[in-house]
Order: structure tokens, then sequence, then C-alpha cells
């Protein structure tokens, strides 16, 4: 049968009609590399648990699932006469209906895909900076925290942020209107500082970012910070199975970004860079 399926080729070649030839066999697949197309499978299909870690530690209790609130407060390290002299400057806006707020988030694009993970706040407590932050630690816990949030403001609420007007605010807005919520932040007034930052230093500064208003204005230097700009990698990579180291750094940058809002806020007031603060408009 051979001979005469050889002969068979022979005539066809010599007509012209042209064949294929004959496929090789695969050689068998090492024993080896089998194994580690095996457990590549295997990892692709468990998904976050490749990335398990033992540090999973993110500090704060726990206040309802997969919500984590923490509270730390301090005296303030600039002599109280300053302090005082400052928020005289901003009367009838009293101190004590200032909050600071500030928020870490999944991306800096904004939109409704863009999402906090973070929101921290800080306000003066009987003499002393309190600050509070809320972590959320799943997907499912992100309406339990702009509950808590909501319920940190009240109707005479002075807002203070850096940029807050048209980043932290709006994303607000929308992650509220997403919950079905009231937005808690519509209708209070806001001072944002990088518009009186702008005002004094653009040109004459670098940039206006607040790593430069702080530095500029009171001295802050900070070793050691997680940029923003990895922030959203450090929740991410915690959601996955990961360390949560670097979030517990994101807690860090956050609780700074709080303290250097309000030493930047007093150092203003005391150049006479406070411009009164305008109500929130409704963000739709």
């Amino acid at each position: 049968m051979s001979a005469l399926a050889g002969k068979l080729r022979q005539l066809r070649a010599q007509s012209g009609q042209v064949t294929a030839s004959p496929v090789a066999a695969r050689p068998a697949m090492p024993a080896n590399v089998r194994n580690l197309l095996l457990r590549h499978a295997q990892i692709k299909q468990q998904g976050p648990a490749r990335l398990a870690s033992r540090d999973r530690d993110v500090a704060g209790d726990e206040i309802a699932p997969g919500l984590r609130y923490t509270e730390a407060r301090m005296d303030w390290l600039q002599p109280p006469a300053l302090i005082d002299a400052a928020f005289a400057r901003m009367e009838p806006m009293h101190h004590d209906r200032l909050l600071h707020f500030d928020t870490e988030t999944t991306g800096l694009a904004g939109g409704t895909g863009t999402r906090a993970f973070m929101i921290g706040a800080a306000d003066w407590i009987d003499g002393r900076f309190r600050i509070r932050q809320l972590t959320i630690t799943s997907m499912a816990a992100e309406t339990a925290m702009l509950r808590t949030f909501a319920g940190w403001l009240s109707d005479d609420t002075v807002l203070v942020s850096y940029n807050g007007k048209c980043y932290d605010a709006p994303l607000l807005a929308t992650r509220y209107r997403l919950a079905r919520l009231a937005n808690p932040l519509h209708g209070l007034a806001h001072l944002d500082l990088l518009h009186p930052v702008r005002r004094r230093w653009k040109g004459v500064w670098e940039n206006c970012r607040l790593a430069t208003a702080e530095r500029q204005l009171i001295g802050v230097v900070r070793e050691d910070d997680l940029p923003g700009a990895e922030a959203p990698a450090a929740w991410l990579t915690y959601l996955k199975g990961g360390s949560a180291a670097n979030l517990r750094r994101v807690a860090h940058h956050n609780a700074q970004d709080l303290k250097s809002l309000a030493g930047v806020l007093i150092q203003l007031s005391n150049l006479g860079e406070i411009p009164p603060p305008r109500r929130v408009r409704k963000i739709t």
C-alpha cells in the first residue's frame, strides 16, 4: 500500500499537481513545560488568591461591613495666638464651622467610573485638631461610607478643600446620586484654597500644587510619602488580596493633606488672602 501511495504522489508531481506535505507529528510536550502551563492556568482561574498576603491590617474600627473608621486628635504646632488671629480675620466664618475634607479615589479622570475609597475630614474640637477617616475595604461598603460622611455635615458647615470644587465635590455628588442618596454637600459654603494660592503665587512658584503651598507657607516637606497617583493601585491591590502596606501609606498621605489644608488656611488668613466662602452650586 505504501508503494502505491508513493507512485501516486510521483504521478501527481509529474502532472504539475501540488499536494501538501504530510504534517509531521508533534513532538511530545516535556513534562516540566506541561506542568508549568497547568499551574499558570490554575493561578489565572483563582484570580485574587494569587495576590494573597498576610499583611491585611487596615487601621481603624469596622463600623459597618467593609467600612473602617479612624479618629485622631492633635494639638496644633503653631502658637495659639497666631491661630486665634487667623480665625478672628475669618469671622463671621467661625472656625467651629470649618470642615477640611479630602478624598482618595480610584482615578483622576472623574466620571461615573471613578469612586472614592477613602474620605478624610478634619475640624476643630475644643481647641484641638481632629482628623477622621473613612476607608472602604469592599465595593459594597461605599453606601455606608457616604451615609457616615453625610452625618458629619450640617447646614452651616463651611467646607475647606484644595481643588475640591472642581474635583472632590463633583465626584462625591456623582457617588451620592448613583447610590440614590441626597447630596449633603449641596448648598454648603465652600472655601477652595487653590484659588487664593493661584491668585497670589501663580508665576512666582514653580506650580500651585498643595505640596508646593505647604512647603512654601508652612515648611512641610514630606518624606516617604506615597504619591497620590499611586493611591488607586494601593487600594485595588488590597481588594485583590494583596498587602495593606501601601493602603496604610495612603491614609498617612490623606491625614497630612488635611493638616496642610488647615496650616495653609491659617497662613492665607494672616496674609489677608481668604475671600468669603461661596456656596456650592447644585451639581447635576
